[in-house]
C-alpha cells in the first residue's frame, strides 16, 4: 500500500461523498434553469466546476493527464448513450452527409481556422493547424438541449446526431497526430502516412464496432434474464468492450463504441426501456462529471488575456469555417441552402474541444498551455451567443417541420412476456390528431388505444371518442407492429383523418 493510499481514510471518503453528492444535486437542479434560459447545461456544469475549483472553494485539481484520461472515459459513455438512443431509421438518410461533414468538413474547418490564425495573429503554422483541429468537433447534445421545443425535420436532426457521433474519432486522431509531430519533429511521420494511418484506424474501428455490437447483441438476446438492470449493465459493457478492443489493436475506439452502441440500440433487444434509461443516466453522469472536472481544471485568472483571441477565432469559426465546411460537404448531396445555413449556425462546440486541448500538454508540446484557456473561453462565449438564438434561427430559416413540432411524442416500454409494447402518445396543440375519432385513426390490426388521460382525468375510450389537444393516449400494440403504429400516428398528426389518401409521414 502506498503512502497516498494509506493517507486516504474513512473521514476523507465521507468528505468526497459529501462534495460529490452535493455537486450532483446542484447539477440536476441546474437542468431546470438551463431549460428556462435556453442555454445548454454544459455552461452551468462548467460554472459549478469553476466555483469549487482552485480559485473558488479551493479544491485542487491541476493534472492534465488525469483530466485527459477521465475525459476520454466520459466521452466513451456519452458516445455509447448516443448510439443506444439513436434510431437508425431517423439517421439512415443522413449518414452520407454526416460522414462528409465529419471528414471533408473537418479538414475544411481546420484549414480555414489555421489560415486565419497564421495570417491575422501570426501564429506558427503547426500550432494554427493544431488549434483548428481541436476546435473542429461539434456537440449535438448542446444543440438538442436548446431545441426541445422546436423539433427539426428528421433529415436535419439526423445529420446533427450522426455528425456528432462520427466526428469525434477523426478529430481525436488528427489532434493526437499533430501534437506528436510538433512535440518531436525528428520522428514525425510524413503527412501522406498520417492520412493513410487515419483512414486505416477509422475503418478498423468501424469494423470492430459493428462486429462487437452485432455479436454482443446476439449473445445478450440469448442470455437475456428477467433482471433488466443486469441486462442494461451488460449492454453498456459491450459498448465499452468495443472501445477497448479497437484501441488495443490501435484503431479508433471512439468510432467503435459509437457504432457498437448504434447496432445494439437498433436490434430490438429486450428491456429496451431499462437499457435506454440506464444509458441516459450514465450519459448524464458522464457529462456532469466531465464539465465539472474541466471547470475545476481551468484557471479563471488566465481567461481575460485570451478573450480577444477567443472572440476572433470564434468569429472565424462561426462565420467562415463552419459555413464553408457545410457548403463543401453538403452541396453534392443537394441539401437546401436554408438547411445548410441552419447547420452552419448549429455547429456548437462542447466538451470535446476542451478535453482535446489537454492532449498537446500531455504530449509535451512546448509553450502550448495558453491554448486550453483560449478553447475554454471560446466554448463559453459562443455557446452563450449561439444557443439562445438557435430556436429563432430555425424558425427564421423555416427549417422546422410543423408535423414534427406539433406531432406525437412516443415512449416505448417493452412487455416481453406478452410480446407487446405500450406506447404513450401526446396530442400536441396544433396536431391534426385533435378532432379525430378513435376509429378514424385506422391503426394496424391488433393495436388499440387503451386509455386516454385528459385534464388529469383518465377514461377508457370507445370507437367514437374524439381526441382533444393535450390528450395523452396509452396504446397497446404487438411488438412487430410498433413502427407501423408510430408511422400511422405521425401520418394522422400531419394530415388528419385523410392521411391514408394524402400519404403518410414517416
Amino acid at each position: 500500500m502506498t503512502e497516498q493510499a494509506a493517507a486516504f481514510g474513512l473521514s476523507d471518503l465521507s468528505l468526497v461523498l459529501l462534495a460529490g453528492s452535493l455537486v450532483l444535486v446542484v447539477a440536476v437542479a441546474a437542468v431546470r434553469l438551463a431549460t428556462s434560459s435556453g442555454l445548454p447545461t454544459l455552461l452551468l456544469y462548467l460554472a459549478i466546476g469553476l466555483a469549487v475549483g482552485k480559485e473558488g472553494l479551493g479544491i485542487p485539481f491541476d493534472s492534465d493527464q488525469v483530466a485527459q484520461v477521465l475525459g476520454y472515459c466520459a466521452l466513451v459513455l456519452i458516445l455509447i448513450e448516443g448510439g443506444l438512443t439513436t434510431n437508425w431509421s431517423s439517421i439512415r438518410s443522413s449518414v452520407g452527409p454526416a460522414l462528409a461533414l465529419s471528414t471533408v468538413g473537418v479538414l475544411v474547418s481546420v484549414g480555414v481556422v489555421a489560415v486565419a490564425l497564421h495570417q491575422i495573429l501570426r501564429t506558427d503554422w503547426q500550432i494554427s493547424l493544431l488549434i483548428g483541429a481541436i476546435l473542429a468537433s461539434t456537440d449535438a447534445a448542446a444543440v438538442f438541449s436548446v431545441l426541445r421545443v422546436v423539433p427539426l425535420p428528421r433529415r436535419l436532426s439526423g445529420m446533427l446526431e450522426a455528425e456528432s457521433g462520427f466526428n469525434d474519432a477523426p478529430v481525436v486522431l488528427l489532434v493526437t497526430a499533430l501534437s506528436l509531430q510538433i512535440a518531436d519533429p525528428a520522428t514525425a511521420e510524413p503527412w501522406w502516412s498520417i492520412g493513410l494511418l487515419a483512414v486505416v484506424e477509422l475503418a478498423g474501428g468501424a469494423l470492430v464496432g459493428l462486429a462487437v455490437g452485432w455479436l454482443g447483441g446476439w449473445l445478450m438476446r440469448r442470455l437475456a434474464s428477467g433482471t433488466s438492470g443486469l441486462f442494461s449493465l451488460g449492454v453498456v459493457a459491450i459498448g465499452v468492450l468495443a472501445y477497448a478492443s479497437a484501441a488495443t489493436i490501435h484503431t479508433s475506439g471512439f468510432i467503435a463504441c459509437y457504432l457498437a452502441a448504434l447496432v445494439l440500440g437498433n436490434m430490438h433487444l429486450p428491456h429496451r426501456q431499462s437499457v435506454t434509461g440506464f444509458a441516459e443516466a450514465l450519459g448524464w453522469l458522464a457529462q456532469i462529471g466531465l464539465f465539472v472536472m474541466l471547470g475545476m481544471l481551468a484557471t479563471p485568472s488566465g481567461f481575460f488575456d485570451e478573450i480577444p483571441r477567443a472572440i476572433l477565432v470564434g468569429l472565424v469559426l462561426l462565420l467562415v469555417a463552419r459555413p464553408l465546411s457545410v457548403l463543401v460537404s453538403l452541396t453534392p448531396f443537394r441539401v437546401p441552402w436554408r438547411e445548410q445555413a441552419f447547420l452552419s449556425w448549429a455547429g456548437l462546440r462542447g466538451a470535446v474541444p476542451v478535453v482535446l486541448a489537454t492532449v498537446p500538454i500531455t504530449n509535451n508540446v512546448p509553450g502550448i498551455e495558453w491554448v486550453f484557456d483560449l478553447v475554454f473561453m471560446l466554448v463559453v462565449i459562443f455557446t452563450v451567443v449561439q444557443a439562445p438564438l438557435m430556436p429563432w434561427v430555425a424558425r427564421a430559416l423555416r427549417v422546422t417541420e410543423p408535423s414534427r413540432a406539433t406531432g406525437v411524442i412516443v415512449e416505448a416500454m417493452p412487455l416481453e412476456e406478452l410480446g407487446a409494447q405500450l406506447l404513450e402518445i401526446a396530442v400536441a396543440p396544433g396536431s391534426k390528431l385533435a378532432g379525430v375519432e378513435i376509429y378514424e385513426l385506422r391503426l394496424p390490426k391488433g393495436a388499440n388505444v387503451s386509455l386516454v388521460v385528459r385534464d388529469k382525468e383518465t377514461f377508457v375510450p370507445d370507437a367514437h371518442t374524439r381526441l382533444w389537444p393535450n390528450d395523452r393516449l396509452l396504446v397497446v400494440t404487438p411488438g412487430d407492429l410498433r413502427e407501423a403504429t408510430e408511422k400511422r400516428f405521425r401520418a394522422v398528426s400531419a394530415n388528419g383523418r385523410l392521411a391514408g389518401w394524402r400519404g403518410d409521414v414517416s
